[in-house]
């Protein structure tokens, strides 16, 4: 269960990111000044002044093809076709120097030369003086405003995407300040321990925290001290960042929120240094509570023979450094959250630092009914809901999951134009969060709906058949041929009566008979198998192995543990703890026991093929049929 944020009144926000002006103007004016001087040199170094006969003499040899006259100069342009040794023997006294003449541009002094005018008409130049309007204000906008105002474009666009990508506060002079989000919760109590369900044990664990912080005298009275930091574990979607908030808001002090991710950066230092600023403000306000959720990020073991992250190691570090000196008499609790404590560092778990382990799991049966109850006060419920059927039906789900399959009936329900949520809309939002909805576009051809008709029946005969021979297998609560979007061409729902925590060796293998009856149903009514069982095969493959590697249920190996789980609260996988040689002999004695449920599935179905293809009829002409329906045609009565 994801927490609601608190209103903005108590979460303070990042100052924008602004570049520093005086600093910018000091730096754009010497810039703009040395590019100044740079264009001038190399404007003068192209500039080339010969002398006034020299200048006559080119005019004579018409080699001269315009002419501009300055106030104080006179600049001339050369011809395409001039004799190039001759130009350059008149310039440079050799004519070697002819190469260089077209990069250069030649200008002479301006003479009082009468003469000059009649000289050039004579030789055919053409010469002008030109207009030159000078504006003293445009020639200074154009040499230095504008050329400073391209440079703090360029500066602002550089210094702004560059503070994002360190993600720092303020700029790039603040990469190491802290990211963690502030919320004064004596303002936003809106997240209490009445918004928290089926997680008692963890919240009696975090009572205690909260009464310290409110009334520390006590306990020092008689010498306790406070414990540093608890430390919640569990599966995502069971309410560890809500528990975590809950704190905050049963104990009315500042909370402090980030995740372990926001301490790593690409530039070595950076997390350690915003560890260091997080404590600072921490301490600060004390008393309050610092939660890091999924610490793993930077938490993990120090495993440095496979290489490791320094950035990451310097920051844990410096985690560890701080949780150690931070005295714990001013009221600061560090709170944190994790789905793998197993790759944690020990240094972090050792007492001192997290003292307490919260395991924070599943709900159970009346925690699920807890916390159905918690969200269905945010909608409107109608008189025939039971919150405790759709508890049963939900095994296994977490508080988020339960959130979730609530806001669906809700949906659901205005779907349907009622202003209420029935029990219907709850049981579809089931199947609808395990599932997926119906695919009303996918239409099965008739041996398709034919062979699907028959291996979920198969799946729910066995089912009700062993439970009224063998063990206490929980009943059909209902049977569908109609395709879902997560892929099952239909599915056979079961729901227990209780909530179980044990099962022993003969209900497991009634499971596994269970699951192996839908392909056991296909062979009998039509002599081949289809792909169908893919899903039902790994599960029954699973439990089988199970049975062998962890439960000490298989007659060759004993009580030996063959396989360890690793990542209990994310996927559960499990690690083989034996060698190649007895992995083969696992291997057999699973496929063992699958042959013999399978067996079984298929000798229980032959025994009630009448009622076999009786219920399956009627699947095919209802594609939907409950589970008092089905009780009623396996006992031989007709149903409505």
């Amino acid at each position: 269960m994801e927490p609601n944020l608190p209103s903005g009144d108590g979460q303070k926000g990042p100052p924008k990111n602004s570049p520093n002006i005086v600093h910018f103007f000091i730096v754009g004016i010497v810039i703009t000044f040395i590019l100044n001087m740079v264009v001038s040199t190399m404007m003068t170094d192209r500039k080339v002044q010969i002398e006034y006969g020299q200048f006559i003499q080119l005019v004579e040899d018409g080699a001269v093809k315009q002419v501009r006259i300055e106030t104080d100069q006179i600049a001339l342009t050369l011809k395409d076709g001039a004799n190039q040794s001759r130009v350059a023997q008149i310039l440079h006294g050799s004519p070697e120097n002819s190469q260089v003449l077209k990069s250069l541009v030649y200008y002479t002094g301006r003479l009082d030369d009468p003469g000059l005018t009649q000289r050039l008409i004579d030789n055919e130049v053409a010469f002008y003086k030109p207009i030159v309007q000078s504006n003293p204000i445009l020639s200074f906008i154009s040499s230095w405003i504008f050329p400073l105002l391209i440079f703090y474009g360029v500066y602002y666009v550089i210094t702004r995407n560059f503070s994002k990508s360190l993600g720092g506060i303020g700029g790039m002079m603040n990469v190491g300040k802290s990211k963690a989000k502030y919320y004064d919760m004596e303002k936003n109590t809106g997240v209490s321990f009445n918004d928290v369900a089926g997680q008692d044990e963890a919240k009696e664990s975090l009572t205690e925290l909260v009464d310290f912080l409110h009334s520390p005298e006590k306990y020092r009275q008689i010498g306790a001290k406070q414990p540093k930091g608890a430390l919640l574990v569990g599966p995502p979607g069971t309410g560890k960042t809500l528990l975590a908030k809950a704190v905050a808001g049963e104990a009315k002090v500042p909370f402090f929120s980030l995740s372990g991710s926001e301490f790593v950066e690409m530039f070595v230092g950076v997390g350690a240094s915003r560890v260091r600023d997080l404590f600072g403000e921490a301490a600060k306000h004390a008393p309050c509570i610092i939660f890091i959720d999924e610490i793993d990020a930077i938490g993990k073991s120090r495993d440095t023979h496979l290489g490791g992250n320094d950035e990451r190691e310097q920051t844990l570090n410096q985690l560890l450094a701080e949780m150690d000196g931070f005295d714990s008499s001013k009221g600061v609790l560090i709170l944190a959250a994790t789905n793998r404590p197993e790759i944690l560092d020990k240094a972090l778990l050792r007492p001192g630092r997290f003292d307490r382990r919260i395991i924070v799991e599943n709900p159970d049966l009346p925690g699920r009914e807890a916390i159905l109850a918690v969200h269905a006060k945010k909608v409107t419920l109608g008189p025939d809901v039971k919150l405790r059927e759709i508890g049963l039906a939900t095994s296994g789900a977490t508080g988020a999951d339960l959130a979730n399959m609530v806001n669906e009936a809700a949906l659901r329900a205005v779907r349907l134009g009622r202003t209420e949520v029935l029990q219907e809309d709850l049981m579809d939002a089931v199947e609808v969060v395990i599932a997926g909805k119906e695919k009303k576009d996918r239409i099965l051809n008739p041996r398709e709906k034919r062979m699907v008709a028959f291996h979920e029946t198969g799946h729910a005969l066995a089912a009700a058949v062993q439970a009224d021979r063998e063990t206490d297998a929980p009943p059909v609560q209902k049977i569908t041929i109609i395709p879902r979007t997560m892929g099952a061409l239909g599915y056979t729902m079961n729901r227990p009566e209780e909530e179980r925590y044990l099962m022993t060796r003969s209900e497991l293998l009634a499971r596994i008979t269970t699951l192996l009856a839908g392909r056991a149903a296909e062979e009998i009514e039509f002599g081949e198998i289809s792909t169908g069982a893919a899903n039902d095969i790994e599960r029954a493959t699973k439990l089988a192995r199970s049975m062998v590697t962890q439960y000490g249920m298989s007659g060759k190996f004993g009580m030996m543990a063959l396989e360890s789980v690793q990542n209990q609260y994310l996927d559960g996988r499990s690690v083989s703890l034996v060698s190649e040689a007895t992995g083969a002999d696992v291997d057999k004695e699973v496929a063992c026991i699958l042959d013999e449920c399978h067996q079984k599935a298929l000798a229980l179905l032959r025994q009630n093929r009448d009622r076999l293809a009786e219920i399956a009829l009627f699947l095919i002409e209802r594609e939907t049929m409950s589970g008092f329906q089905f009780m009623e045609l396996l006992r031989g009565r007709k149903t409505a």
